[in-house]
């Protein structure tokens, strides 16, 4: 795939404007695609169960690959993290937990 040769096209001080426009509408219909998708399906209690699994399961393909890649440390500020959003439900504080957690693993080393 090649992106199209605007070299010649001269879209002057409205380029940008056009850009930002057009990224706007592309988000837009990328929103309201799964939206107007999700009116066809029915919903049936299978359905349901992997819509609800969906959450948890994004999380996990976002996280594991950067404990992968991080190390154990990024592991185990992870868990404090969590640890701390369960005993406490304050985002601010897990996020202060967990960051102090990989500084202090990563002073001494891991």
């Amino acid at each position: 795939m090649t992106l199209p040769d605007l070299g010649s096209a001269n879209l002057g001080a409205w380029g940008a404007v056009i850009a930002i426009l057009a990224m706007a509408v592309a988000t837009y219909l990328c929103r309201i695609a799964g939206v107007v998708l999700m009116g066809f399906i029915p919903l049936t209690p299978h359905v349901r169960r992997g819509l609800a699994a969906l959450p948890g399961s994004i999380i996990a393909a976002t996280v594991l690959p950067l404990i992968e890649r991080l190390g154990l440390a990024a592991g185990v500020a992870l868990l404090a993290a969590m640890g701390s959003m369960i005993l406490r439900r304050n985002e601010l504080l897990a996020l202060v937990v967990g960051m102090s957690v990989i500084a202090g693993l990563r002073a001494l080393g891991f």
